[in-house]
């Protein structure tokens, strides 16, 4: 049967009330063209478009947006050679290019964190979810320990973590993207009673500094960084699952980007 882009667009987009204003728009290629292959990632970098057409796939579905601004705002970058080379390649490549973003966001629950919770193996855990964040109660373990299992299941090779290493930790907070400002995350650990918060990104002079204090006070509190990309991810590969349930007659692909920062 043959499936065009605006079929799967509309597939992606059905279990939320449609949206008056969103970022997910399709950005590049025309909605009546037939799928031939799908590529899923977090961000559509150079190396996931020069995956996308080595796989044959003609539908890029991205978390975030291609030209490094939320809204889409290129009017500082005409002329700029790197927005220059990757718009070019996109048009002469033909892929579709759609960003998903507000949608998946608004799954019930999130659907970027049940790929987070589903990859960290936290499924029986989950206590609660929220808009912003899911409440999980783990085994008790140690940060450090947690920290390790965190790197194993995500894949990645460090971490930024405030607080005592052994310290004993089962009730966490979790925050996928960029939810870790002091608005979201500092309530949680008095309302929900939290032994540690994981969070992908959010303002350093905000939760670590409110961490670094209840730690100087003598608090039982811990923070664990994981990064935007590390902790949103999970959920472009929970997608591309999701998806592949629905259209298992388009092959489908997962690219995951390399970390973008280097420990030196």
């Amino acid at each position: 049967m043959r499936v065009n882009i605006q079929t799967v667009i509309d597939a992606l987009i059905s279990p939320v009330a449609r949206l008056e204003q969103t970022v997910d728009t399709l950005k590049f290629g025309h909605p009546d063209t037939e799928v031939t292959g799908i590529v899923t990632a977090f961000m559509p970098t150079q190396f996931v478009i020069e995956q996308a057409i080595s796989l044959g796939a003609n539908l890029i579905i991205a978390h975030e947006a291609p030209f490094f601004s939320h809204h889409d705002d290129t009017s500082k970058l005409k002329d700029d050679p790197v927005y220059e080379d990757k718009r070019r390649l996109l048009e002469s490549s033909g892929i579709a290019l759609f960003r998903f973003h507000d949608y998946l966001h608004r799954y019930t629950p999130d659907g970027v964190m049940e790929g987070l919770i589903q990859t960290l193996d936290w499924m029986p855990y989950v206590q609660e979810h929220h808009p912003a964040y899911s409440i999980v109660h783990i085994p008790t373990e140690t940060v450090f320990n947690i920290a390790e299992h965190v790197k194993k299941r995500l894949g990645i090779s460090f971490v930024r973590a405030h607080g005592d290493r052994e310290l004993l930790c089962s009730k966490i907070g979790l925050l996928a993207g960029y939810r870790g400002g002091s608005q979201n995350a500092l309530p949680l650990f008095e309302r929900e009673q939290l032994d540690l918060i994981i969070y992908g990104e959010g303002p350093e002079w905000e939760t670590p500094e409110y961490v670094r204090d209840a730690v100087y006070q003598g608090r039982h509190k811990a923070l664990i960084v994981l990064g935007h990309a590390e902790s949103e991810e999970p959920g472009m590969e929970f997608l591309a699952n999701k998806l592949r349930n629905i259209y298992p007659e388009i092959p489908l692909h997962y690219v995951k980007e390399r970390p973008v920062f280097q420990v030196l």
